[in-house]
């Protein structure tokens, strides 16, 4: 059985997950709002620029942009799938059952969503600096890539998939246990 406090801290954790999900919601409308006025607007944009900046700046740089905010949409949707699992597993700690055989599949699935968006991240960190590399000449633009190995997400992936195999054992020690009884 919980105790109150452990209670808020469950309530938290789901209202967080929760709110985390709407963000991506929101998030991934925004890049793909983004992408589509990007498309229908690409010539204006080439004008503009041109109009202001004249021969300092080349053309717009169309696909690599395209593919900074497709790959951001897939990082968004990975993490808003990761939230979903969390989510879930909290609900079974809060049912009192958080060794179930499904909390350790959770546990692994969470690791492969943060570890392809670990992999996503790479491309989107290149692409994106062709695109700053583009706006460099501009007066106004002042574009910061942090491109490079994030040691923190690979750390969190490989204690997610050595969770997942915590509880798998314990599922499986629980199960023997029961059957013994």
């Amino acid at each position: 059985m919980t105790d109150k406090p452990n209670d808020l801290l469950l309530l938290a954790g789901k209202i967080l997950t929760v709110i985390m999900q709407i963000f991506m919601v929101m998030a991934a409308a925004a890049l793909l709002i983004g992408t589509a006025a990007i498309l229908f607007a690409q010539d204006m944009i080439n004008a503009e620029v041109a109009a202001e900046f004249g021969g300092a700046v080349g053309a717009f740089p169309l696909f690599p942009l395209l593919g900074v905010l497709i790959l951001a949409a897939a990082c968004v949707v990975l993490v808003y799938l990761f939230f979903g699992k969390l989510r879930a597993i909290i609900s079974t700690v809060g049912d009192g059952d958080p060794f179930a055989p499904d909390n350790a599949d959770r546990l692994n699935i969470m690791a492969w969503l943060l570890l392809a968006v670990q992999v996503l991240a790479l491309p989107l960190s290149g692409l994106a600096l062709l695109v700053a590399k583009w706006a460099e000449p501009m007066d106004n633009a002042d574009i910061t890539i942090d491109a490079g190995l994030d040691l923190t997400g690979i750390l969190t992936v490989i204690i997610l998939f050595i969770l997942a195999r915590v509880f798998k054992h314990g599922a499986a020690m629980r199960e023997d246990l029961e059957g013994t009884i």
